[in-house]
């Protein structure tokens, strides 16, 4: 093995003076700290990095170690290459910032044939003879090495040495092959090029009875030939195929050309250029793979994926189901072990059809299950998009962390040039009003409509959007006066701010903070029993809707479905009874949605856990001067509530 000099101040392979190590064929459990441990023998180290995924954080099997100096990166490269670390050999080379000399292919020599149990220390002790070795690899798959590796030297020479002195010779019994590292694509353009100079001829599918002779005596008429062999079994029983080699590749071409097809003893032969089983295999793979790319062209918009289908649901009954919208090409029920999956596929001769079944079966209700149906996508687009929905959730759930300990940010000031001026009739009332009676906004006549709209779930859990879409909801009264909790202002500020939205909007968009809400009100809020409006379908159009929703956007409609409900009964304690609501199955918050009895007497419970809370918490700590402790239900009182 090439010994490393102590004294050089860089090391000797050129392009490298940046004193980083790649470390590669790393044990997936290896970190961070153990490469530390094992790399700071040989110096000061700089930086160290495991090259993890993006979505799992799994170690991708290889990292960087970089160095404060070139001769401590030489030093571990020579004396730690191979080292066992976790129980696996590493490999160690020179890191390579520019790719260029990787690609150009100089000093790349390529090893075949070698023997199973080689590895990259041997491998690298058999060549290290003939000049410095800057990679040493042996190709490996999941039941080890695949007898081929790659050198790549230093300098152009030694590579031309090496191949001069070990292109055949035996090494562990075998020979094998040294030659220059050639790039895929001039491989592949090589074996094109020895393809079409064939001289090997396989022929099939010939009579019984036909043997050696016979061939020879078929294809001797297109020229000369070295060999014929019918191959045959233990018993000499003929398998039906057999091999011609000619002397000339035009001659086994004009062979091919002429008897492919042609009758041989009552049958027609196959006849055509012999190939290796590597070779057949990659072809017909490949073929499957056009094949396969040509459907899908074709059928691309027309198939359609149908899940959460009953169990009598069959081919025949899922191709009339969706018969109506066109001609369908084909339906198929997936079926295991002879039992049905409940999700199947569904082909329309036209892309038009499709899109207009998935508009109108999506979300319908079948044997009481509602179907969720959808274009289908190959296993691999689905993997890509599960990863992309991976990495934005990832995203977001970092930055909301972020923003939580940063902590809220105060709420800024409107401008002045931004804030309407006060009605006449507002600065009157105001003047007149008694001190402890918080402003009752008035709508103005241009924003009647967007005061009917039911307000955002701001203190929801599990809210969303509010533009997201959902059934309508009753327009809701503005509350009564005394139901709004008077902010709390410093010493001397103005007790009265103009905001730039609609008043309307604002009365039903106030936010209530814990630890502001009067105890002396909670109970006593004025309930008014209102019907449930559902149009359009009723449960039918709930159930649609939600079919085609994630478990997480789920909760969100469904919450902004309840919210407007829950406020018109208890307006100060909507945000908790809902988030507190949401914690059942939906199955049950269905049911409250469909029957205004349930729903209020979910709400009463709500308040009780409140009240029972409210009591608790007094018992224990002492009221403030300001104002009384927070709501916040136990997981005991919110188990208690779902138990009911």
């Amino acid at each position: 093995m090439a010994t490393w000099q102590p004294e050089e101040e860089s090391p000797s392979a050129p392009g490298f003076p940046t004193a980083s190590l790649y470390v590669g064929d790393l044990h997936p459990d290896v970190t961070e700290a153990m490469l530390y441990e094992k790399f700071s023998a040989a110096g000061p180290i700089l930086s160290i990095r495991v090259c993890r995924d993006a979505v799992s954080a799994r170690s991708l099997g290889y990292g960087y170690v970089n160095f404060h100096r070139p001769a401590d990166a030489g030093h571990a490269l020579s004396t730690m290459n191979f080292d066992m670390i976790h129980g696996k050999p590493m490999r160690i080379m020179w890191s390579q910032r520019d790719p260029s000399l990787r690609k150009s292919g100089v000093g790349n020599i390529f090893i075949n044939h070698l023997d199973k149990s080689m590895g990259n220390r041997e491998l690298y002790d058999l060549f290290a003879a003939f000049g410095t070795i800057l990679s040493c690899k042996v190709a490996c798959d999941e039941n080890g090495s695949k007898g081929h590796g790659f050198v790549h030297f230093e300098t152009r020479e030694a590579a031309e040495k090496a191949i001069e002195e070990m292109n055949g010779a035996l090494v562990k019994g075998r020979k094998v092959f040294v030659g220059q590292f050639k790039p895929p694509n001039q491989r592949e353009a090589e074996r094109r090029a020895r393809v079409e100079e064939f001289t090997n001829v396989y022929v099939k599918n010939f009579g019984e009875g036909t043997n050696d002779a016979c061939l020879l005596d078929v294809f001797s008429k297109f020229g000369s030939i070295s060999s014929v062999k019918v191959m045959t079994d233990d018993t000499g029983k003929s398998k039906g195929f057999g091999f011609i080699r000619f002397e000339c590749h035009a001659d086994a071409k004009k062979a091919v050309e002429a008897l492919n097809g042609k009758e041989l003893r009552g049958k027609k032969m196959y006849v055509s250029r012999a190939q290796k089983k590597k070779e057949r295999e990659a072809e017909l793979r490949q073929k499957l793979e056009e094949m396969k790319q040509d459907r899908g062209a074709k059928s691309q918009g027309s198939n359609l994926y149908v899940k959460n289908l009953a169990e009598g649901v069959d081919d025949e009954r899922l191709r009339r189901m969706f018969s109506r919208f066109g001609t369908v090409t084909s339906a198929k029920v997936v079926v295991e072990g002879g039992r049905r999956k409940g999700f199947g596929f569904v082909s329309f001769s036209a892309p038009e059809e499709a899109r207009k079944a998935v508009a109108e079966m999506n979300g319908q209700v079948l044997s009481a299950k509602p179907l969720y149906v959808t274009f289908a996508q190959y296993k691999q687009e689905r993997q890509a998009e599960l990863t992309r929905r991976r990495k934005k959730k990832k995203k977001k759930a970092a930055k909301a962390k972020g923003q939580r300990k940063r902590g809220p940010k105060p709420p800024q000031p409107a401008p002045a040039d931004r804030l309407p001026a006060a009605a006449p009739q507002a600065e009157e009332a105001a003047a007149h009003r008694p001190p402890g009676q918080a402003a009752q906004p008035t709508p103005s006549p241009g924003d009647t409509d967007e005061a009917a709209k039911p307000p955002p779930l701001q203190n929801v859990p599990g809210g969303g959007d509010p533009a997201a879409p959902g059934p309508e909801v009753p327009a809701l009264s503005p509350l009564p006066q005394a139901t709004l909790a008077q902010p709390r202002c410093a010493a001397g500020a103005s007790t009265a701010t103009a905001t730039p939205r609609p008043a309307a909007r604002s009365a039903l968009q106030y936010r209530y903070n814990e630890g502001v809400c009067n105890p002396q009100q909670l109970g006593a809020q004025p309930r008014q029993k209102r019907p449930v409006a559902r149009e359009q379908g009723g449960r039918c159009l709930i159930a649609s809707t939600l079919a085609s929703a994630s478990p997480e956007d789920q909760k969100k409609m469904l919450g902004e479905w309840l919210f407007p409900l829950i406020q018109a009964l208890q307006p100060t304690l909507a945000s908790k009874i809902t988030g507190m609501l949401l914690e059942m199955d939906n199955s049950e918050l269905l049911l409250m949605l469909e029957s205004p009895e349930s729903l209020c007497s979910k709400v009463d419970e709500a308040v009780a856990v409140l009240e029972a809370c409210q009591a608790q918490q007094s018992e224990r700590k002492t009221v403030s001067a300001t104002g009384v402790p927070a709501l916040k239900p136990t997981r005991a009182h919110k188990k208690k509530l779902l138990l009911h």
